[in-house]
């Protein structure tokens, strides 16, 4: 059941869900597999694998120190909307803005916000490259999350340009996150991140390796950062 799996899977987190909050999870699940079937939003369809490795998962990250109340959030590369939805039912004061260079995903959060009542929404429609250059958007955000987008050092030079000085950019990570701290030294150094915390994280009866790293932003981010489209892909700092 559902239900049970994530009480339990949450519980293992630390974290207990309130009645309201456990339907909201059902109901954006059921939303979910429902639009799978007509766009690809997820490989996982079964719903005890999404409440432990999609909803559980998005939590993982969540710890109250740091998550001030009010604060605003961008998730960077939402997708399907994790871990901003998961985040939101949990913690309705954030100010998530849904960052996805697809709008048909974005389409499809809009509805989920709304039909599950979640207010304190945007959506924001681009490429992380370009949107950093704006002023309405340039470390405008006190927190950014990312989830299973790109190798960290390339994944940095996108989200730490939007992190307010400062703030915290949550970079939720699989097996390979060491790996990944270590080829990110340069690239957070230049770009004004340091890593405050890594949070090995296991998922409730799953065995494999992951883990939350926690990089505060300690001065701003160069004007010449992000570079151009697929540069850091290409071309990592």
């Amino acid at each position: 059941m559902f239900n049970d799996t994530l009480i339990a899977a949450a519980a293992s987190l630390g974290i207990s869900l309130e009645e309201q909050q456990r339907q909201q999870f059902k109901q954006f699940a059921s939303m979910l597999v429902e639009t799978n079937k007509v766009m690809n939003l997820t490989a996982i369809t079964d719903f005890d694998e999404i409440a432990v490795k999609h909803m559980a998962d998005s939590l993982s990250c969540y710890a109250e120190t740091w998550f001030p109340q009010g604060a605003t959030l961008l998730d960077l590369g939402t997708g399907a909307g994790f871990p901003g939805i998961p985040l939101l039912i949990l913690r309705p004061d954030l100010h998530v803005t849904f960052f996805d260079s697809l709008q048909k995903r974005l389409r499809f959060l809009q509805e989920v916000t709304t039909q599950l009542g979640l207010t304190n929404v945007a959506f924001l429609h681009g490429r992380a490259e370009d949107m950093a250059h704006t002023e309405q958007y340039r470390e405008a955000f006190h927190i950014v999350t990312s989830r299973a987008v790109a190798r960290l050092p390339v994944l940095a030079e996108w989200a730490l340009p939007y992190v307010e000085p400062g703030g915290v950019f949550i970079s939720l990570k699989g097996a390979l996150y060491e790996e990944e701290l270590d080829e990110a030294k340069k690239a957070l150094s230049i770009l004004g991140g340091a890593v405050e915390e890594v949070r090995p994280v296991k998922l409730w009866k799953l065995q494999d390796k992951r883990a939350v790293l926690y990089i505060r932003k300690t001065m701003s981010s160069p004007k010449k950062y992000p570079r151009k489209p697929n540069v850091a892909a290409k071309n990592p700092l």
